[in-house]
């Protein structure tokens, strides 16, 4: 099997598939800090590739693969073709529950506590040519409390994929079916964008505001959304948004293409 992402959760993720005996083939990231440290029951080394294009990179995965199995965890590498419809069964880890939580993490967190959405979660789905698009898998929910805020709902559904991931990785391998979500009313579908999280500063007066936007100690996984809190109390010195410290690396988890639109 093939992993492409980047972050803790992708290196977790490799780690758990070699300690539980499943063959990782190759690992792509943009981050070449995310070459496997671990090596496969053989000794072998892991081959890596570091890339910004998962696509331009095409042959080395297809030539790599050896059983057809790609794992998207934590990625922002958006598949197309030649990757698409050449045979691969490429499963995608989503920060948040589909299809109301589409795109963005930082983004779908924030607009599920402004929204009073009543849980959050992980998702397994394949992946197909749109964004949190192809068919759900899996998924593990939470329930959001009346009081839950940012940065605890988001930590939250970090260890959710990872858990996801973990039960759900011998099915895959297998080609066995994972069985259906449990049965649920219809969820509402949303998108959660660049453009939605920049929006974010004009819900300053809603009630849950602050909540929804109380990065706390997640602030270094979600530096897109620090970045917009900065900027809005930099434009108003009254701002009241929940930035509290800085962030570099993003590690939530979205596919396939989190774009600006």
């Amino acid at each position: 099997m093939i992993f492409v992402g980047r972050g803790a959760l992708l290196r977790r993720a490799v780690a758990h598939a070699l300690a539980t005996g499943h063959r990782v083939d190759l690992v792509v990231s943009e981050d070449p800090d995310d070459r496997p440290h671990d090596r496969a029951a053989d000794g072998r080394a892991v081959p890596f590739t570091a890339t910004t294009d998962v696509n331009a990179v095409a042959d080395r995965l297809l030539g790599h693969a050896t059983d057809g199995v790609v794992w998207s965890v934590n990625n922002r590498l958006i598949f197309r073709e030649p990757l698409l419809g050449r045979g691969l069964r490429i499963h995608n880890i989503h920060n948040g529950l589909l299809p109301q939580h589409r795109g963005l993490p930082s983004a779908a967190v924030a607009y599920a506590l402004l929204n009073g959405d009543r849980e959050y979660g992980a998702t397994l789905h394949e992946v197909d040519a749109g964004v949190d698009t192809g068919r759900v898998l899996a998924e593990l929910p939470f329930p959001l409390a009346a009081d839950a805020r940012f940065h605890r709902v988001l930590l939250r559904g970090i260890q959710a994929c990872q858990q996801l991931f973990e039960r759900s990785l011998d099915a895959v391998a297998a080609g066995r079916p994972i069985g259906p979500p449990a049965a649920r009313e219809p969820r509402p579908a949303g998108y959660h964008s660049l453009r939605a999280l920049r929006e974010l500063p004009s819900y300053a007066g809603h009630p849950a505001y602050r909540r929804a936007t109380d990065v706390g100690v997640a602030a270094p996984f979600v530096p897109e959304l620090v970045e917009v809190l900065r900027a809005a109390a930099g434009a108003d010195p009254g701002y009241g948004g929940g930035l509290r410290t800085a962030g570099r690396t993003i590690d939530g988890s979205s596919h396939n293409g989190v774009t600006d639109g």
